[in-house]
């Protein structure tokens, strides 16, 4: 959430880089919202003052030997009386106007980083670097990942529609095996990177998936237990940064690093007609998240480590990448800076995201109160978060089906994960 305060004070440059994200954010209601609320609170606090100063004289007045039947203190009386009548009008005045403003607040996404580029959608991207090519396969018969998988039988999407619908799937045997396997050795390689692991609740309430930004924004993207106000987790991002709302941790505990293994449930609700086969667009997937808390100073540098953490990962399984820096038009809602891992898909012959990683600021920590308070200093601060995908596992599935494909049919196993699986072979 942003600042009202920034944006009372600086209205003209948040309404610039909120234009630089593309679509219609106007912010003229809002700064009007709030100067009604100030003035209103203005009023309330000056008739507040004279009703205290009225009950305070009425009683010094008696005692200096005034009649409590006279018409002065009648006076006071009444204008007493009519004062606090009107400060109990003007009460839900305010309180409408607060929650208004709020639900403006709760609309706008981030400020774009002044570091961001501009553009206006991802075509606008900028690579920032590749890495990996010489692993790029010249076998140029390569299956889609979906075939190679129900050809081997690791892979069934037919029965898991029986049991679903459509963008599910069932796991079988090695394939079962393998996505356990990716799951395990994503967490070993956090954890020796300074991860704490956690495990959090699968179910989220609707203040989590606010303080997160993904309600209200997404709430048709999301899967909702409405009997029990319960939220299938998109991203294990929303339950662990959770875990510190309405907090002010010392300055001592910070950075914090967690990551955590969730299944992810999201109804996709506009990208019907794209990905419909395979796993690369589904509605229940497995992910490994990266969750940081820190110190604001720190959380610029503390992004590019931890787009080096999800990197790793490719790095460790040889699979060909790209780091692409999203422009302004195509970051995420709550992402004042956002890096994308793309992993290369010889099938497609081209990269598709399999992690991003991204910089909130205190966007987040605004809207869940997590605070810090550092030692010798008056007051506390709003903490920086990110997080990112290390890795999306489905789509690690995809990229090893079909970067590692043998010309028998077969696929080979990433060496780092052959120790897991106990096979070199699928």
């Amino acid at each position: 959430m942003l600042d009202i305060k920034q944006i009372r004070e600086n209205s003209q440059s948040i309404q610039e880089r909120l234009n630089s994200r593309g679509g219609n954010y106007d912010i003229q209601p809002l700064v009007e919202l709030d100067r009604q609320q100030r003035d209103l609170e203005a009023k309330r606090n000056q008739l507040q003052a004279r009703s205290n100063e009225i009950a305070k004289l009425i009683p010094e007045k008696i005692k200096a030997g005034c009649n409590p039947n006279e018409l002065e203190i009648k006076a006071l009386r009444d204008e007493g009386s009519s004062t606090k009548a009107l400060i109990g009008t003007l009460e839900p005045q305010e309180k409408d106007l607060l929650a208004k403003i709020e639900e403006l607040l709760l609309s706008l996404p981030n400020l774009p980083e002044h570091s961001t580029p501009i553009g206006k959608n991802e075509e606008e991207n900028v690579e920032v670097r590749s890495w990996g090519e010489e692993y790029i396969p010249q076998n140029r018969n390569i299956l889609p990942h979906w075939e190679i998988g129900e050809k081997l039988g690791i892979l069934n999407f037919e029965r898991a529609v029986k049991v679903a619908q459509s963008r599910f799937v069932t796991l079988i045997g090695a394939g079962a095996a393998l996505e356990r396997a990716l799951i395990q050795f994503m967490l070993d390689r956090q954890i020796e990177a300074g991860y704490v692991e956690v495990i959090p609740p699968f179910l989220v309430n609707t203040e989590s998936m606010t303080a997160t930004g993904q309600l209200p924004k997404f709430a048709e993207e999301s899967f909702k237990c409405a009997a029990d106000d319960l939220w299938l987790t998109p991203t294990a991002e929303v339950p662990v940064t959770n875990l510190y709302r309405g907090e002010t941790i010392t300055s001592d505990d910070l950075p914090i690093y967690h990551c955590a293994y969730t299944p992810c449930f999201r109804r996709e609700a506009g990208s019907y007609g794209r990905d419909m086969r395979g796993l690369i667009r589904l509605h229940q997937f497995n992910k490994v998240e990266l969750v940081k808390i820190v110190h604001p100073r720190t959380s610029s540098d503390e992004l590019e480590k931890l787009v080096g953490n999800a990197e790793a990962i490719l790095q460790a399984l040889h699979l060909p990448y790209r780091v692409m820096e999203l422009c302004t038009g195509d970051l995420g809602f709550g992402a004042a800076k956002t890096y994308d891992l793309e992993v290369w898909l010889p099938s497609a012959l081209k990269y598709r995201e399999i992690s991003s990683c991204s910089n909130f600021q205190d966007f987040q920590a605004r809207r869940g109160q997590i605070r810090f308070k550092e030692g010798g200093k008056k007051g506390t601060q709003l903490v920086h978060t990110l997080n990112g995908s290390g890795l999306a596992i489905g789509r690690t599935m995809a990229a090893i089906l079909e970067n590692y494909q043998l010309e028998d049919g077969r696929v080979q196993i990433p060496e780092a994960l052959q120790p897991y699986l106990r096979r070199e072979v699928l």
